[in-house]
């Protein structure tokens, strides 16, 4: 039985666009992946800024508490 030209040209035709659309997908994933890493870098960069705030904010809170332990026990009318 010969091939049916048709069916060649349609299977043709069907191939081609499936390869187009796994190639756009295969981009988009890629554009996907290489966004998720960015974002990666952001929170990693947020996370040592929280910390050093959380530092700065320790030392500060030990200050006061420092200067409040100074000041109990003075009279206020003696400076």
């Amino acid at each position: 039985m010969p091939e049916d030209p048709i069916a060649h040209s349609e299977l043709a035709a069907l191939t081609r666009r499936f390869e187009e659309v796994a190639e756009k997908h295969d981009r988009e994933f890629g554009i996907i992946k290489s966004d998720l890493t960015a974002v990666r870098l952001q929170v990693g960069n947020l996370d040592q800024k929280v910390e050093a705030l959380d530092k700065k904010i320790d030392r500060n809170q030990a200050q006061i508490i420092e200067l409040l332990t100074q000041l109990v026990g003075q009279r206020p009318d003696a400076g």
